[in-house]
């Protein structure tokens, strides 16, 4: 794969993080989180990639409702833009490292099965939702998402019409969707999010991302992104490997050192990188062509 001269910009708009008590920009309620889309659809993403937050505390919900607000929301502007959901909540478990049986289960657990992940998607039907594709030591805690719920959610995604977007945090992971692709669970063409930075997963390390590049099924559409000061760099890092690209503040707060970002901002600044490496801007509709979406309802 060689460099991408027409680049799919995603924006992923808020995340799970515990980021709204760090910038007063993170989007938490629907309204806030659809304003945000907008703003990043008019700036140059052809994606949004949506996760919902408690209105009230701000921390992150996989209520269908939120989700619900936030869709149609969009939708009544007018934008035209390409919904992603996220269906990654629901695999979180803490753990007391010292009797992890004894204790169970710890305060700030949300460990549901692989359907039980799925409600907003079943009820919204988006273009585009995704599927973390394994379990990962996730920072201090534990991300679960054992093979046998991706071959539950992914089975479920696939009837319902939708395209998983692959996340794919370390190279196993990307082994095991290579394997859901050869069970005819996936379905052509795959599109895969590789994500880099993330304490334990696969290192922001252009190594590694080309040895992921390079293990990705034939005709698969691709993109990858890295944390904090990382996210443009990986921007040109990405193009240049052929692939589409992710920024928002679900990944990075800054536009520049102790300068917070906007999620309009930083599609404006990815959208500079793109642009000076003498690519173009993929728009909704190209976006759609290339991941094998539905056309624009």
């Amino acid at each position: 794969m060689s460099f991408n001269d027409s680049v799919i910009i995603t924006c992923a708009l808020t995340g799970a993080g515990d980021t709204v008590r760090r910038s007063p920009h993170v989007p938490v309620t629907p309204e806030q989180i659809a304003a945000s889309a907008v703003e990043a659809a008019e700036a140059g993403a052809a994606v949004v990639h949506i996760h919902v937050r408690d209105p009230e505390t701000g921390n992150p919900s996989r209520d269908p409702a939120l989700y619900r607000e936030v869709v149609e929301r969009v939708k009544e502007t007018g934008t035209d833009v390409v919904i992603n959901l996220t269906a990654g909540m629901g695999g979180d478990l803490v753990l007391d490292a010292d009797q992890p049986l004894e204790k169970g289960a710890l305060e700030g657990t949300d460990l549901v099965g692989g359907l039980d992940r799925l409600p907003h998607v079943e009820d919204l039907l988006p273009d585009i939702c995704t599927l973390d594709c394994g379990s990962l030591n996730f920072g201090d805690n534990l991300y679960i998402s054992t093979p046998e719920m991706l071959r539950k959610g992914a089975r479920r995604i696939q009837e319902l019409g939708v395209r998983p977007e692959l996340e794919i945090f370390d190279t196993g992971q990307l082994w095991f969707a290579k394997q859901l692709l050869d069970e005819g669970l996936l379905d052509n063409p795959t599109v895969f999010q590789l994500c880099m930075g993330i304490p334990w997963g696969a290192p922001a390390d252009p190594g590694v991302l080309q040895s992921m590049v390079n293990f990705l099924p034939e005709g698969a559409q691709w993109a990858s992104f890295a944390l904090g000061r990382m996210q443009m760099p990986w921007v040109a890092q990405s193009i240049l490997l052929g692939g589409n690209v992710r920024v928002g503040l679900e990944d990075n707060l800054y536009l520049s050192k102790g300068v917070k970002a906007t999620n309009g901002q930083l599609t404006e600044r990815a959208v500079q990188i793109v642009e000076s490496l003498g690519a173009s801007v993929a728009t909704p509709d190209q976006a759609r062509e290339r991941l094998g979406l539905k056309p624009r309802a």
